[in-house]
């Protein structure tokens, strides 16, 4: 098992391009990419570049996050891209690179990706949480994609060690309500 430290904004390899994988870093980066999210128990998706890889590679597995409808369980997509997007949809967005803010975000709400093993077609939850890894491999934070820095972007209280209390719940599945200062553990997509 390789568990990664993952980067913290502003380390400088957020920002960069990640270069196309090759078939020998494929399996390796995104073994360490699947150990380093089942560590942290509550994140739904991780990019190589978080990693300090700078390889095209991205984990993503939202089967268990109560937001998510549908899901396509644990994807581990190599050198993707979006052949097709549509639906608009405004929602709250963590990172882990970026641990002490969430953001509303726009995504579209259903995507068709093409990787090295072929397609897979997602929406609504998943399909944010694929965005926002794919932003990670073209140096883009989900702070480069909100619409105001003033009213869509809100200070994180509640940490993943800071677990609730038993019976207390939270705003729409672990996301925050706009113009609420605290989030969830279960809103950090990656």
């Amino acid at each position: 098992m390789a568990v990664r430290e993952v980067l913290v904004y502003p380390d400088r390899l957020l920002k960069q391009v990640a270069a196309p994988a090759q078939t020998e870093e494929i399996e390796a980066v995104g073994r360490d990419l699947l150990d380093t999210m089942g560590s942290l128990g509550h994140c739904v998706g991780l990019a190589a570049p978080q990693l300090g890889e700078l390889v095209r590679v991205v984990c993503v597995d939202v089967s268990e996050h109560p937001k998510a409808e549908t899901s396509n369980g644990r994807l581990i997509l190599a050198n993707p891209r979006i052949l097709e997007a549509g639906g608009s949809e405004v929602g709250r967005e963590g990172c882990l690179s970026i641990p002490d803010l969430t953001a509303n975000v726009r995504r579209a709400t259903r995507i068709v990706v093409e990787h090295a093993g072929g397609t897979v077609e997602s929406g609504g939850f998943e399909a944010r949480c694929i965005q926002h890894e794919l932003d990670h491999l073209d140096g883009i934070l989900f702070l480069d994609r909100v619409e105001s820095l003033v009213d869509d972007v809100f200070r994180r209280r509640t940490y993943a060690s800071e677990e609730e209390p038993a019976g207390a719940s939270s705003p729409a599945g672990g996301d925050v309500e706009p113009g609420r200062e605290n989030a969830s553990p279960a809103d950090r997509i990656g």
